[in-house]
């Protein structure tokens, strides 16, 4: 609860030209469509123009990172949205999904040094599922969708921070 309340409550940057690629897995569906949703209507209220969005559709998860990554190679892509659901299963195969897609975005964002935002839930049921993924007006309590976008707007706010000339010039010297 308040790590949600947290979340509200964080003030809305603006980012005017920032271009938003998505990545959304069809699995789960009824589930991924209403994040993407989302995280477009947040990106529209940061100031992301939807000329400047663009989405592709991957079979599951596990393609989310070979198609982020292309994504994030191209110079018209600030940062890229990777939406995904994965339940746990009667194998252990949701763990093999899980840690491929993770790690796999993780060794793109950091090949392209460009910020691709984590999207994929991880549930028991799909209950759980529904609840971190839908916004409250269709019965979620999360909306990681909109946590998601916010998110990539931050990060870009940061690189833009850390790539300024003089960044990191104001910390202070030890005494000795």
């Amino acid at each position: 609860m308040a790590r949600e309340q947290k979340t509200r409550e964080r003030a809305r940057l603006q980012r005017p030209g920032a271009r938003i690629a998505a990545v959304i897995s069809r699995f789960h569906t009824e589930l991924t469509e209403p994040m993407l949703a989302s995280a477009r209507r947040e990106l529209a209220a940061s100031g992301v123009a939807e000329s400047d969005m663009r989405t592709i559709w991957v079979p599951g998860s596990f393609e989310l990172p070979v198609v982020a990554r292309a994504l994030a190679q191209r110079e018209d892509v600030d940062a890229v949205l990777c939406i995904g659901v994965i339940l746990r299963g009667e194998t252990d195969h949701d763990i093999y999904v899980a840690e491929g897609a993770v790690q796999g975005l993780m060794q793109a964002m950091l090949d392209t040094d460009k910020p691709l935002l984590l999207g994929i839930l991880t549930c028991e049921t799909l209950e759980q599922a529904r609840s971190r993924a839908l916004p409250p007006e269709l019965g979620g309590k999360e909306d990681k969708g909109r946590e998601l976008a916010r998110s990539a707007i931050e990060m870009l706010a940061a690189l833009d921070e850390a790539r300024a000339p003089g960044a990191g010039a104001t910390r202070k010297k030890k005494k000795a």
